[in-house]
């Protein structure tokens, strides 16, 4: 793979672990990617991860525990090579682009509910996300966007094919979400807190350090819950006709229809369209944080739990 020209590139060492459908941890590998860092502020930079180009099947089985109709069809999918954020954006580095000077839009510089450096940014509608992206891109002079949805589900994957990158289920020591209801909906509407055959877990109620649980093999943190994560595409309810290379899905008015857009400057801002996000929130149960889970807002939502992670494209 050839790195683009950054500064301090770099290789990095990390675990990570499988569970089996308990939960129980029963295997931990050593992984190795390689990073570059972009300088954002004082002591503030942006960790960017090299993600292998590749082939992978997008979307879940119908076998799938808790699946949903728009994972399907399954399809095969080749990527070429890109750079992911290794966290969701981060308040400082958000607070370090958003005191630059505006591109189309102002950004508050501390929207989050919940507070803390290296805590996600948070309370970002899609708008400002791209916003986020134009700043950074100018800043840079590489082109960073958010990830197409097909990107975000190849990241997360990193070559897995069961529901979540740690195995069949996932348990609240290995990811932030509603691992156990605090008041009465579990017994009323029998949402355990559970995945599958795994165990409740704790209902933090609040999102946790971007680095608090192990990594993918990708060495990519915090994809299954903590904030749900924008994504480019619009939302379209099925994966008919989807791109064999990834491009993200654009709905054109006119036509009502959904097409592949390969062009990512091309985005479609209007604020009645939906998008899509990934990954579940600290408020979602497990089924919502899947890897192949998909949510659905309108791009002017800037809801608790509701953030991003960008993309830096290869020359």
């Amino acid at each position: 793979m050839s790195l683009i020209k950054v500064n301090d590139p770099y290789s990095f060492e990390f675990e990570t672990v499988q569970v089996d459908e308990q939960g129980q941890i029963v295997e931990r590998k050593q992984g190795q990617a390689f990073a570059f860092r972009e300088p954002l502020a004082d002591e503030v930079g942006l960790e960017m991860v090299a993600i292998p180009g590749g082939q992978f099947v997008m979307g879940s089985p119908e076998s799938e525990h808790d699946r949903c109709e728009d994972e399907s069809p399954q399809h095969p999918v080749t990527l070429q090579p890109f750079y992911i954020g290794k966290y969701p954006v981060t308040q400082a580095q958000w607070r370090a682009i958003g005191n630059t000077l505006p591109v189309e839009r102002e950004l508050d510089p501390d929207p989050s509910g919940y507070e803390g450096d290296n805590l996600p940014v948070e309370c970002v509608c899609w708008e400002e996300a791209i916003e986020f992206c134009q700043r950074l891109s100018r800043e840079t002079g590489r082109t960073y966007r958010l990830p197409t949805e097909t990107e975000w589900e190849y990241a997360c994957r990193a070559g897995t094919e069961t529901p979540f990158y740690f195995g069949k289920t996932i348990t609240t020591d290995l990811a932030n979400y509603r691992g156990r209801d605090a008041g009465s909906v579990n017994e009323q509407f029998f949402f355990s807190g559970s995945y599958d055959q795994g165990s409740k877990g704790v209902y933090r109620d609040y999102t946790t350090p971007v680095d608090a649980f192990p990594p993918n093999a990708f060495g990519l943190y915090d994809l299954h819950g903590n904030v749900s994560e924008w994504c480019l595409d619009n939302y379209s309810g099925n994966y008919e006709g989807a791109a064999a290379d990834g491009s993200a899905w654009r709905f054109d008015h006119e036509s009502h229809a959904a097409s592949a857009v390969a062009d990512a400057s091309e985005w479609n801002t209007d604020s009645d369209v939906i998008y899509v996000a990934r990954g579940g929130s600290s408020s979602h149960f497990p089924d919502r944080c899947r890897s192949a889970s998909r949510h659905l807002y309108s791009s002017d939502s800037s809801l608790v739990g509701l953030g991003f992670r960008v993309v830096c494209e290869m020359p």
